[in-house]
């Protein structure tokens, strides 16, 4: 009986080693771990945003000097092209489009004359 309580207090012990060390071994590695962020991540992190303050200065950039003056022009042509032809009388040019039942009612009136449909036979 005493001979099974010893070698239990022994493997007691070489376990508590083998736990103490594991444990040191991730202790050491949570510190590499932090010293990684502090020294890597965080410089990736600051260029990461200076990317994107540059981005949204070339954003801001491109809508207010290229975007908005090719829409005020694209605008202003439109509206003297329409003044033009309306002087010229071109304005009446286009197509008129018919109206919105008329496709409609031209295909279902083909269907619901009279001469369309068989008598039925008798």
């Amino acid at each position: 009986m005493g001979a099974v309580r010893d070698l239990l207090i022994i493997f007691l012990a070489l376990t508590s080693i083998v736990v103490w060390v594991l444990l040191g071994i991730l202790i050491w590695q949570i510190w590499r771990l932090t010293r990684l962020v502090q020294q890597e991540l965080k410089p990736m992190i600051a260029d990461t945003k200076e990317t994107i303050a540059t981005v949204r200065g070339t954003a801001q950039f491109m809508s207010e000097n290229v975007v908005a003056p090719v829409i005020q022009t694209s605008s202003k042509m439109a509206g003297y092209r329409r003044a033009m032809q309306a002087l010229v009388g071109n304005g009446s040019a286009r197509k008129a489009t018919p109206p919105r039942g008329a496709a409609a009612s031209a295909f279902t009136s083909s269907e619901s004359t009279p001469s369309s449909q068989t008598p039925p036979s008798a």
